[in-house]
This record gives structure tokens, sequence and C-alpha cells, in this order.
């Protein structure tokens, strides 16, 4: 009896951590920029980018990296889709200095967009860049 109810305990202890492992790495994607954008003020240069995000419900905190260096933090708004997003790519919309803002992210394989905290304006004109 013992045995059986610490093997049951330990079976239940991985499911939970391996589980919680699999949800950290779900929330991580490589982006390709292809145009310098402005993200909250920040410039940031063409280049490969690790976009992670933390939070839950429709709002969320997420990081642009360029290796191990944080170079944008700012939020965003979980908007949900249809259907997953076949790439992960971006929506920029330019600014009137001529300039882009970084407007949305589409991560590959997810059924829903990361949108910045623009403006509706900004958010209708977005056009994704894929990969």
């Amino acid at each position: 009896m013992k045995i059986s109810k610490v093997s049951i305990m330990l079976f239940g202890a991985a499911l939970v951590f391996s589980s919680g492992a699999r949800a950290g790495d779900s929330n991580k994607a490589t982006i390709q920029l292809s145009d310098k954008v402005v993200v909250d003020g920040n410039s940031i240069n063409p280049g490969r980018y690790t976009v992670e995000w933390s939070g839950s419900g429709s709002t969320v905190q997420v990081s642009l990296l360029q290796g191990k260096q944080t170079v944008a933090t700012f939020p965003a708004h979980v908007t949900e889709q249809a259907t997953p997003n076949s790439a992960t790519a971006y929506g920029s919309t330019s600014e009137p200095d001529g300039s882009k803002a970084l407007t949305a992210i589409y991560i590959g394989g997810k059924r829903f967009v990361l949108e910045l905290g623009q403006n509706e304006a900004h958010q209708e004109a977005a056009t994704p860049q894929a990969k």
C-alpha cells in the first residue's frame, strides 16, 4: 500500500513539473525583424530576436531579447484567432515621421496575436511581415 501511494504521489508530481516546464517553453518564440521598428519609444534594429511573454488573461508582459540582452519590454493584449498562425511574423505601421511602429506579433502554430498598446487606427493599418 505504502509503495503504491508513494508511486502515485511521485507520478503526480512529475506531471505537474513537466507541464510547468512545457508551459514555460511555450511562452517563447524567435522572430526575424526585417525592418527597424519602434517599440514603446525604443528603436529596434532589424535582426533575430527572442520574444518571451508572461502573465495570464488578456494582458501579458512581452520582452524582446537579442541573445541574453533584453532590448525592449512592453505590455501586449492577447487576441484569440480562429486558426493557428502559419508562421511567426509581426505587424507594423508607418508613422508620420517615416518610422515604423511595431503593432503585433504573430506566433507560429499558436491561435493568438500579441497586440501592442497602439490606438485602433494603427492596428487597422498594421501589415504582417513574414519571418
